[in-house]
């Protein structure tokens, strides 16, 4: 009499924790890399500049490659002054352009914007990009410090 034993095609992972700890990682790993393919792939939503309670002023920093853009909005009041000041390293290789909600330059286009104090027309929102003035390879890194008074 012959006794034959069917082998099982079960899947059995030796270590379980050590898969469940690799799964992990690349979940994190996928989930923290969206947003940089956003930036690439399409047209990001601005980031909102927002003063802490009791401040009039903030300053936000990035880095800006090639052609690319960073983008911020406000809100702000009529007859409020809008003062910005652009710094970066090099020196001078970003410049700002301001636009009202319905795309208005306020008299400001990307020229050579480093600095800017004027009075607001109306109350909205309020865009600022922040670009660099070739589109040559290259980078610049920005600090922009926004003030409303």
């Amino acid at each position: 009499m012959r006794i034959t034993r069917q082998r099982s095609r079960e899947v059995c992972f030796p270590n379980p924790r050590k898969s469940a700890f690799i799964c992990g990682c690349f979940l994190v790993l996928f989930c923290a890399s969206a947003p940089a393919f956003d930036q690439h792939g399409g047209k990001a939503e601005p980031l909102r500049i927002e003063f802490k309670r009791g401040t009039t002023s903030t300053t936000v920093s990035g880095v800006v490659h090639g052609d690319e853009e960073a983008e911020y909005v406000l809100a702000a009041k009529k007859g409020q002054r809008l003062i910005i000041k652009l710094t970066s390293v090099p020196l001078k290789s970003s410049v700002f352009q301001l636009l009202g909600e319905d795309n208005d330059t306020l008299g400001l286009e990307y020229d050579a914007n480093f600095d800017y104090s004027g009075v607001l027309p109306k109350t909205g929102d309020y865009f600022i990009s922040v670009k660099r003035p070739t589109e040559a390879k290259g980078a610049s890194r920005f600090k922009l410090t926004v003030m409303i008074k």
